[in-house]
């Protein structure tokens, strides 16, 4: 059965995936990589607020919304 989602999740997912194209690192720290990492807890956390409000697999919701992230964006 497949997982009806939120856009929202979709979008937050490809903002992650757009901020780890982005990411960089340099000689003095992970500084590069915040953005990123702050869109993957993004991602994360309301991943786990769907799951837990439909009663759903967090694992399966997150894979759903990864999937879907990774398919090409309709056109606006």
């Amino acid at each position: 059965m497949a997982i009806e989602l939120p856009d929202e999740l979709v979008q937050l997912q490809r903002a992650a995936n757009a901020a780890r194209r982005e990411a960089t690192t340099d000689a003095y720290g992970p500084e590069g990589w915040k953005p990123w990492l702050d869109a993957v807890d993004a991602v994360h956390v309301a991943v786990t607020k769907y799951a837990k409000e439909t009663g759903q697999s967090r694992h399966e919701v997150e894979k759903a919304v990864k999937t879907a992230a990774n398919a090409e964006a309709p056109p606006e």
